[in-house]
């Protein structure tokens, strides 16, 4: 396998979800994630006050999901079809905002997050290393982030091969501490018939008084 096969962010120039066919894969991704998101919020500790971004957000299951549970929540996402199946889908928005934007460029304000997390679009990043910048700068004092990826086999093509291998997960773990980021390490869970890698870190900035 090649370099650019192994890279993490190895879908970067997958297409963008658009159009029809990016509308009907917006629903397939409102069936079976709340898994996904319980697991984000345990592995990230939220609480009931925390201030949550949602990177790659889709149809914004999780997004909802973090609310329910007392979160603000901005969920941010590169493609319309998403923002408007996410707008559509969320009755309630009063802890809700849907922004369109790239991990590489967040619209949002520095330190205005407490957790962050990304669930199953790391592998389409354009740029791992900005995009570490970026969730640094969003990210508070000690905020926490976590990226969670489908596990896959080494080989994997086609569909399967969009999530990590193991190897991949360890190589973007190693990218967050080169950015700086501490208590840096590597999860694998199951819940139901998916397995899961999780890469979880917190921001390397401190308060003064540390």
């Amino acid at each position: 396998m090649n370099i650019a096969a192994s890279a993490p962010n190895h879908h970067a120039d997958y297409p963008g979800f658009a159009g029809p066919l990016g509308y009907l894969a917006g629903l397939s991704m409102t069936f079976g994630r709340a898994g996904d998101a319980e697991l984000a919020e345990r592995l990230t500790n939220t609480q009931p006050g925390d201030r949550v971004v949602d990177v790659g957000c889709g149809p914004g299951t999780a997004v909802r999901h973090a609310a329910r549970r007392g979160a603000t929540v901005t969920g941010v996402d590169p493609a319309p079809v998403m923002l408007r199946l996410a707008r559509r889908l969320t009755r309630r928005r009063d802890r809700i905002t849907l922004c369109k934007g790239t991990a590489e460029a967040l619209p949002l304000p520095d330190d205005s997050a407490t957790v962050l997390w990304s669930i199953a679009t790391v592998h389409h990043w354009s740029d791992l290393h900005r995009a570490l910048d970026e969730i640094g700068r969003v990210l508070d004092a000690d905020g926490r982030f976590v990226a969670i990826e489908r596990r896959s086999r080494p080989g994997a093509t086609g569909h399967a091969s969009h999530g990590w291998t193991d190897a991949q997960a360890e190589e973007f773990a190693e990218l967050c501490r080169t950015a700086g980021f501490d208590e840096v390490r590597v999860e694998r869970h199951t819940h139901g018939r998916r397995t899961v890698v999780a890469v979880i870190a917190h921001n390397p900035r401190r308060s003064p008084s540390d």
